[in-house]
């Protein structure tokens, strides 16, 4: 472990591409000061099945498990509701396994997103249309609060919105 704890950095960034293949390619990856892991989940079109999962974990104390043991029952998972409830279920507990498992949801939701591309564009030009739009998409679509920083807490977009923990 480092000397000193109290030196913290953390960047955390997912990114989608589409393939040739008609395939989402959604890749999530984190550095911090005791960790550095990847996680890359290939997604069919237009069902959005889970066709590959690939993953990376290094981490100062912690070992996880078989990474490639324990991604291998997610192909055949569909990106969509109940998805969180389904990769926990899938992947188990411990407490690497924790961050794995929010990695692998970070790209689900990084699929979700770049497939809402169409439906952003229609939003109005005045600020005020904006400011509704977006608030009532994240009203309709609570699981898009706090994915984004427009949707993070303290945003003006998700101001009074409170979702249930």
């Amino acid at each position: 472990m480092p000397d000193n704890i109290l030196k913290f950095s953390m960047n955390r960034c997912t990114s989608v591409e589409r393939l040739a293949n008609n395939t989402l390619r959604s890749v999530c990856r984190l550095q911090d000061t005791f960790t550095r892991a990847s996680v890359e989940i290939l997604a069919a079109l237009p069902d959005l099945e889970i066709i590959e999962v690939r993953a990376e974990f290094q981490h100062e104390w912690l070992t996880p498990p078989d990474l490639d043991q324990v991604l291998r029952k997610l192909p055949g998972m569909r990106v969509g509701p109940g998805m969180l409830k389904i990769i926990k279920g899938l992947l188990g507990e411990g407490e690497a396994l924790r961050q794995i498992t929010y990695m692998v949801e970070e790209c689900c939701h990084g699929v979700i997103i770049s497939l809402t591309k169409d439906i952003l564009v229609q939003a109005p030009d005045s600020e005020e249309g904006k400011l509704e739009f977006f608030s009532g998409m994240v009203r309709d679509n609570i699981r898009l609060y706090n994915r984004c920083a427009a949707f993070a807490p303290g945003s003006k977009v998700v101001e009074g919105l409170e979702p249930d923990k």
